[in-house]
């Protein structure tokens, strides 16, 4: 699918003119390579990746250097879609000026065009010092992975009414320090919608129901592909998987049994 360049100011605009932004991820060349043919407006290099992609328990263990790999890896595969990556577990959270710093490190290295900072009001200096120096950044809210400790694991939140008015005030603060959009992820959808109605800069869901401007998900989740767990705010497009593995058995077979190769594989 061939169209315009989708930039900052573009998934911006997306939700003035009602129209929703289709967003997945991605830590490899050819895998961003076929989302961006597909037509999906945003890809994020997230953090996600050091579970699907590398066997960890948890967001938490990677690295910034390995997602700059990611990233570079991701952006050659990338024509259209705006490319996001994801500041992982104390990129960020230590001072605003280690936080520029590495978040120029994925745009000068990595070929990102914006990052994604976890956290509310606390990160809006953050937020703003990244922004001011000329980097967009994506906010993320509610259930915020790298914060699965404090939270005793990957609960739903904002469940209470002080809650939502804690993420509504989140909202607004990131909002206020310069976010063009905020991933909304795992709170009940009612909340969501009471946020979506307060900000004018886009949300984006993954498990927060239908009223968020966009939605996300983990690709290894929509294909089929990472079957350790499987949230419910998951919906499975494909089990590559389990074709991966019969493929796979057929050509271990066709070795063994020396069917393969054969006269139309040989020289």
């Amino acid at each position: 699918m061939e169209s315009k360049k989708i930039t900052v100011p573009i998934i911006r605009s997306m939700k003035a003119q009602g129209e929703k932004i289709a967003a997945l991820t991605a830590y490899d060349y050819l895998m961003a390579l076929f989302l961006d043919d597909a037509g999906i407006d945003l890809i994020l290099v997230g953090d996600s990746g050091a579970m699907v992609f590398a066997g960890y328990e948890s967001t938490i263990p990677i690295t910034v250097d390995e997602m700059i790999y990611h990233t570079k890896a991701a952006s050659r595969g990338i024509k259209r879609a705006l490319l996001v990556a994801d500041m992982p577990f104390l990129s960020f959270q230590i001072s605003p000026e280690e936080a520029l710093r590495n978040a120029g490190r994925f745009v000068k290295e990595g070929g990102a065009e914006a990052v994604k900072v976890e956290g509310g009001e606390p990160m809006a200096e953050t937020v703003r010092r990244i922004v001011n120096a000329g980097i967009p950044v994506m906010g993320h809210l509610g259930l915020t992975p790298q914060s699965v400790n404090h939270f005793g694991g990957y609960k739903v939140q904002a469940r209470t009414e002080p809650e939502v008015d804690q993420l509504i005030s989140d909202a607004i603060a990131l909002e206020q320090a310069g976010v063009f959009s905020i991933v909304l992820e795992k709170i009940p959808a009612t909340a969501a919608k009471k946020v979506t109605e307060t900000v004018t800069v886009p949300t984006i869901g993954i498990g927060a129901g239908p009223y968020c401007d966009g939605q996300i998900l983990v690709t290894h989740d929509l294909l089929g592909l990472f079957e350790k767990f499987r949230p419910r705010f998951v919906r499975v497009y494909a089990e590559l998987g389990k074709e991966i593995r019969e493929a796979c058995a057929r050509y271990t077979e066709d070795v063994k049994l020396v069917k393969f190769p054969g006269r139309e594989e040989s020289y």
